[in-house]
C-alpha cells in the first residue's frame, strides 16, 4: 500500500535524490519521507541535515543518552514517525526493547541509571516548562562530565522536539512497509487526540 502524502507533498524518490545531490544531502536521507518533504526547500534541508549529521555521527553525547532523549520526545509529543524511526536506530545501537518501552513511564522504572534519569528529566522539563531546572542540571553536570556533551543534551532536546512538531504538523507518513509504534502498537495520548484549532477558541 502506498503511504498517504504529507501536507506538503513529498518528492518522488528520483526527485528527492537529485535535490539531495545538489546540496550535499546523503542519498540515504533523501529516501526518508521526512527528507522527501524537506528537500522541497533544498537549502533548508541541507542545513537540517548538517545538524543531524553532527549530532548522530560526530556528537560528543553518548548515543544511548541521545536516543533516550529522542524516544521520550517521540512518546510525549505523540510523534509516530520519530518514535518508530528511532526505535530502529536505538535497537541497532543495542539499546534493549525493555529499556525503550520503559521510556514511556521512566519515573516508575528501575531500568535507568543516574545519567539516563537526568537526561529524561531534562527532556520532560524542557517539553513541559521550557527549560531545565537547576537540580536536574546539577545531575547532568555530575553524570555527563564532558562540556560539549552537556551542550548536546540541550541541543538534542531542541532538535528532536522541532522534528516531532514538524513531523506531526506536516503529517509526514512512515515509509512504505514500516509498522508504527513498535513494539506493541501502543499509542500515546497526544497522538490519539486531534489538535484543536485556536481559530475556533
Amino acid at each position: 500500500m502506498t503511504p498517504p502524502d504529507a501536507r506538503i507533498p513529498m518528492l518522488d524518490v528520483d526527485e528527492a535524490r537529485a535535490a539531495a545531490a545538489r546540496v550535499g544531502v546523503p542519498e540515504g536521507m533523501a529516501d526518508l519521507s521526512v527528507f522527501k518533504v524537506l528537500l522541497r526547500h533544498e537549502d533548508l534541508a541541507a542545513r537540517v541535515n548538517g545538524l543531524l549529521h553532527q549530532l548522530l555521527w560526530n556528537g560528543a553525547l553518548d548515543a544511548r543518552l541521545r536516543e533516550l532523549i529522542i524516544m521520550r520526545i517521540g512518546w510525549r509529543q505523540g510523534s509516530m514517525y520519530e518514535w518508530t524511526q528511532h526505535w530502529r536506530v536505538a535497537r541497532m545501537l543495542e539499546i534493549s526493547e525493555d529499556d525503550l518501552v520503559a521510556v514511556r513511564d521512566w519515573k516508575d522504572s528501575d531500568r535507568f541509571d543516574r545519567a539516563d534519569r537526568a537526561v529524561l528529566a531534562a527532556t520532560d522539563e524542557t517539553l513541559g516548562q521550557g527549560a531545565i531546572s537547576g537540580r536536574t542540571w546539577s545531575e547532568i553536570e555530575a553524570t555527563v562530565p564532558d562540556e560539549q556533551a552537556r551542550l548536546e543534551v540541550v541541543i538534542a532536546i531542541a532538535n528532536w522536539s522541532m522534528f516531532a512538531q514538524l513531523l506531526r504538523s506536516l503529517e509526514v507518513p512512515l515509509e512504505e512497509g514500516v509498522d508504527p509504534w513498535p513494539p506493541d502498537g501502543a499509542v500515546p495520548a497526544p497522538a490519539q487526540n486531534p489538535v484543536v484549532s485556536e481559530l475556533d477558541a
